[in-house]
């Protein structure tokens, strides 16, 4: 299907060109055959294999890349056969949710609920939840657990659904996304036995299924759960979707669909990044140019990687981001340590230990480009010990430019490496073509690096060793 004009996002990597720790043009301009052939291992032979899912490479196992052509598959299926899409399914089930309850709890792990998070903090009203129905459009408020466990966080969040949610109606009623591949994660899996109970006492038996939406594999313990409560509805997580790559599916979808989010624009935003990285040469492409900054600093030992994000609506992106880097390409004693700061918050902690600190960082700046709200002027004070009314007529927008210009300045003076990701503003397009261009970066220096991004063994072995200390702490 024909896509919508999107106003694309930029990487601007020339504050990577610094001397001493830095990279330089040629460098650059020298990885450009291998990520065109990487590039090409990805469009062609993994996308082949993939969809034949036969004679696939032990090294390639697993193979993941299902979430790449997702956005195209979905929306051409949506415009296809709209009544019996996927799509439709998410948005009609979302809309039933949101008429039937007030509040929604997401349970679900790292890489199940964070998507959901960012497009929230994202493209929802900074006070979502503090707001009336009537001021959030109807839409219910949401609130996300099952991703740890604690014991205070948890039942505080059950003693607040208790205490707000009195009578029948809609405000008086709070519902249950639950996503996980098999329920076989323990934060999530023990999260969805306590708020079900919870729920069951407010709803009854026979009405629990109703304000149950799972987001599971097609069997499992999850599937099988949904089964036997007679779940109205469910959606499951397409095969070759890893976790961390299935913000493009129900996972991130269907949640924000309840909160009215557009994720028609955000995918049709993910499949213009696509189109970008498949014809866009080195030093034009977003997807190239990241990863050759990356992996060019990584080989000289700056093997520290900060996403670095100027909104405060965006700070999520960067535990989403740290969870795809960390378990995509911690492996074989290879990949980058991530860590996301949030400026100018962390200015003190982030940008002058990269300015005077170890040379072995990289920071990656996300920068908004335009506002959802008119800029505010800091205005003219009676009191003036500042003295800062000479400035009254500077916004805040325009004071977060000269931090971020200052910041600029105090990192080439130390010859430390930079970069910028531009965003024309943080919402539905912009997060759409982020979320995309950081999952095929991954894929792309996962190729490059020679290691499988897919699959996460270590921490499966993980959570195979924490159940059986469990259970072996039940029979002593």
């Amino acid at each position: 299907m024909p896509m919508p004009r999107i106003q694309p996002i930029t990487f601007e990597p020339a504050n990577a060109f610094v001397a001493p720790h830095g990279i330089t043009p040629a460098q650059f301009e020298g990885l450009g055959d291998q990520l065109n052939a990487c590039r090409h291992e990805m469009l062609n032979e993994d996308l082949t294999l993939w969809a034949s899912g036969k004679n696939i490479p032990a090294a390639k196992q697993p193979l993941d890349a299902g979430f790449h052509e997702l956005p195209e598959r979905t929306l051409d299926d949506y415009q296809s056969d709209r009544d019996n899409s996927e799509l439709r399914r998410i948005l009609k089930s979302a809309k039933r949710l949101g008429e039937l309850v007030d509040k929604v709890v997401v349970l679900g792990d790292g890489g199940s609920y964070l998507g959901a998070r960012v497009l929230m903090e994202a493209c929802c009203h900074p006070y979502h939840n503090e707001m009336t129905r009537g001021q959030r459009g109807g839409k219910p408020r949401m609130y996300f657990e099952g991703n740890n466990l604690d014991n205070d966080w948890t039942q505080a969040l059950l003693q607040f659904l208790e205490t707000d949610s009195r009578g029948d109606g809609p405000e008086g009623n709070w519902g249950i996304i639950v996503i996980s591949n098999s329920a076989e994660t323990l934060e999530t899996a023990a999260a969805f036995r306590i708020f079900l109970d919870a729920l069951k006492t407010k709803v009854g038996d026979d009405r629990l299924s109703q304000f149950v939406l799972p987001v599971t594999g097609k069997t499992g313990t999850l599937a099988d759960l949904a089964t036997e409560i007679d779940c109205e509805e469910r959606f499951s997580i397409p095969e070759g979707v890893g976790g961390r790559f299935s913000v493009f599916t129900a996972v991130g979808l269907l949640p924000a669909a309840v909160l009215g989010i557009d994720i028609v624009k955000m995918l049709e935003a993910a499949s213009a990044m696509n189109a970008h990285f498949q014809t866009a040469k080195l030093g034009e492409n977003a997807v190239m140019d990241y990863v050759a900054v990356n992996h060019l600093l990584e080989t000289q030992g700056v093997d520290v990687r900060i996403l670095s994000v100027w909104s405060k609506s965006l700070q999520s992106v960067g535990l989403w981001y740290d969870r795809l880097l960390a378990e995509s390409l911690g492996k074989q004693d290879k990949g980058g340590l991530p860590r996301n700061c949030f400026n100018a918050r962390d200015l003190c902690v982030g940008v002058r230990q990269h300015q005077s600190g170890k040379s072995n960082q990289v920071t990656h700046n996300v920068i908004v480009n335009s506002w959802r709200q008119e800029p505010l002027p800091m205005g003219k004070s009676p009191w003036n010990q500042d003295p800062l009314n000479e400035l009254a007529d500077k916004t805040l927008p325009q004071i977060v430019n000269a931090t971020i210009k200052a910041a600029h300045l105090a990192y080439k003076g130390g010859g430390r490496p930079t970069a910028d990701i531009n965003l024309p503003a943080a919402d539905e397009a912009g997060l759409g073509q982020l979320f995309q261009m950081l999952m095929l970066a991954t894929v792309l220096e996962g190729r490059l690096l020679g290691i499988n991004p897919y699959g996460q063994t270590g921490i499966e072995k993980d959570k195979q060793v924490m159940n059986q200390l469990l259970r072996e702490s039940v029979t002593t």
